[in-house]
């Protein structure tokens, strides 16, 4: 197959699955004017499946200063039912959830859903569905086994190798040989986002005695991704508080507003496939910046919060979204661009490697990056941060969802 037949494919299998927001006329503008997250722990004992969630949701309301009878309508995220093994927890969730008697929607695209959840809500309005929309995700790994829940044997799927990074080593490494990136870089990422997470309380990992000789002394894993390398086992929920002109007007603190979002989705396998740079996420970054009239995101995005459970995806993802060349995003983690004092911070709150409810953590980034924009992220805030891209990917690399939020309202 050719390249030019190879990318016809890669073009015809990226569905292009739900555009948040566009510039097109009689879209209403949506703001975010309530966040609300747990603090993100290994087991919460303390409370149950219904009281995870319940608390993000009155932390979003509160932050909003609105009540449940504001709320036109839920919509809610999390990954694989059989986590937790609990099936269709939206239907007993809807009362912890305020949403007895209301609207209630469930979102499921694996590790992405807490992005494409909040993108749901979103739509809803975007299209004048509803006025105020309450968003929610969550995962209570204490209570499920993830690692092997995502092993299952042939034939039902491929071997996975003892988890996701067994399927990801072998990306990482070919990443490697295809940009001559040093064995090191994966350590650094790993290294400043568990000190970013020392400045979040909702973080799960607070590594005080955090050094760069013992993320590179920690155990292999998955080579070359060691134990540090890699994200936790969290229990949390997170959720936001989404409205439209008028909602926002009445809002006691300064909104996020939205000023791009989409999703993309591509087949886990086929002829051409990218793993390294799956082309759906490059078409679902491109469709977020052209709604938001970004022609250069290194130049016209001030922070990113980005989906990285390996910390090898950091200068993947860095090169896959367009801020730099193919082959240079490691350049950008080794120089310390990315570092929260540097030009293009990235994963501020400590991001996906220090706190990750599969289901929720997603949202979390989306949350993240709306923070930044409202200058509420406390000791992990970027100064002048105007515009914040938030970003999810899940599955086999093949399922992502974006939205860019900014402090002001979008021009059209």
């Amino acid at each position: 197959m050719s390249d030019t037949e190879s990318n016809a494919l890669s073009n015809a299998l990226s569905n292009a699955s739900g555009n948040a927001l566009s510039s097109a006329t009689g879209k209403e503008p949506v703001a975010v004017v309530g966040i609300g997250q747990t603090k993100h722990v290994a087991a919460r004992r303390d409370v149950s499946i219904a009281g995870l969630v319940r608390e993000a949701a009155r932390r979003a309301l509160a932050d909003a200063e609105l009540t449940w009878a504001d709320i036109d309508a839920v919509v809610i995220g999390k990954a694989p039912d059989f986590f937790e093994g609990v099936m269709m927890p939206e239907l007993y969730l809807a009362d912890a959830l305020g949403a007895v008697g209301k609207p209630m929607l469930r979102v499921h695209t694996a590790g992405s859903v807490g992005g494409s959840t909040a993108l749901v809500a979103t739509n809803l309005v975007a299209g004048r569905v509803h006025g105020t929309v309450l968003t929610l995700a969550y995962e209570k790994q204490s209570e499920s086994n993830a690692m092997w829940g995502l092993s299952l044997p042939i034939p039902f799927q491929q071997p996975l190798l003892a988890g996701a990074g067994g399927f990801f080593a072998p990306h990482v490494r070919a990443y490697m040989r295809r940009t001559g990136a040093p064995d090191t870089v994966g350590s650094l990422v790993a290294y400043k986002d568990r000190r970013n997470a020392l400045k979040n309380p909702y973080a799960h990992l607070h590594e005080h005695g955090i050094t760069l000789e013992k993320v590179q002394a920690s155990p292999m894993l998955w080579d070359p991704i060691r134990y540090s390398e890699t994200c936790p086992s969290s229990d949390g929920a997170c959720a936001m508080v989404l409205t439209d002109r008028a909602g926002a007007a009445r809002s006691p603190r300064p909104p996020a507003w939205l000023h791009g979002g989409a999703m993309r989705s591509e087949p886990t396998l086929f002829a051409g496939k990218d793993f390294v740079s799956p082309r759906a996420g490059k078409d679902c970054a491109a469709d977020v910046y052209r709604q938001a009239g970004i022609a250069d995101p290194r130049r016209d995005i001030d922070a990113v919060e980005m989906y990285v459970p390996f910390s090898w995806y950091e200068p993947m993802w860095l090169e896959n979204l367009g801020f730099a060349d193919e082959g240079e995003g490691w350049k950008l983690t080794e120089s310390g661009v990315t570092e929260l004092d540097g030009d293009l911070p990235v994963n501020m709150s400590g991001g996906v490697l220090s706190t990750n409810p599969i289901g929720a953590s997603g949202m979390i980034r989306f949350a993240e990056a709306a923070l930044q924009v409202r200058g509420q992220a406390g000791e992990h805030q970027v100064d002048g941060a105007r515009r914040v891209l938030g970003h999810a990917y899940g599955g086999g690399s093949q399922f992502f969802s974006m939205w860019l939020v900014g402090a002001a309202p979008p021009t059209s």
